[in-house]
């Protein structure tokens, strides 16, 4: 499985904070519209994201849910068939819920910075350090610590969830009132 040091957060100056990521990554984002379909698994997270009627991921991951930086472990797999690999995974697991976001990435070094637009939830920052098969965890823990210091997140806007978790969570809560 492929690994990396991952940290989510609510954004307070979207714009502001994306023009650090600009100068951090020399360059414009890449924009991406991502339409993830979480299926319901006994462990850890699987969801097909969808980029287009002919292109897709499924990924399967695996993490501890905590504040702060914390190792995500992956596998990916692309596929030209998203509704038919769709159809497949609900007959099997039945769909948990869908995060619909669009995505502005940039690079800084090995770091994916993402600016994330998401669909009933709102503006995100998440930052994904992708480690080597050798590498040791802290060595990508400081990397996030010192991104996170350079794009003014602080302690209190990390989220330990994944967005479709936020996301049932709103809904649960709509539902009790």
């Amino acid at each position: 499985m492929a690994k990396n040091i991952e940290i989510k957060a609510y954004s307070i100056d979207f714009s502001g904070q994306e023009e650090i990521a600009k100068s951090l990554s020399g360059g414009m984002p890449e924009v991406i519209f991502q339409k993830d379909i979480f299926f319901n698994v006994p462990d850890g997270r699987l969801k097909l994201r969808v980029f287009t009627q002919d292109r897709a991921e499924l990924i399967y991951y695996n993490r501890i849910d905590q504040q702060g930086p914390k190792i995500s472990q992956y596998d990916i797999s692309e596929t030209n068939d998203p509704e038919g690999l769709r159809k497949i995974l609900k007959s099997a697991y039945g769909i948990r819920n869908t995060v619909v976001k669009t995505r502005h990435l940039y690079m800084s070094g090995r770091t994916r910075i993402h600016f994330d637009v998401v669909d009933s939830l709102g503006e995100f920052i998440e930052l994904e350090v992708v480690l080597s098969d050798l590498e040791e965890q802290i060595e990508g823990e400081k990397e996030a610590q010192k991104l996170m210091r350079q794009l003014g997140i602080k302690n209190e806007q990390l989220i330990e969830v994944a967005y479709v978790d936020l996301l049932d969570l709103k809904n649960r809560s709509k539902n009790i009132s």
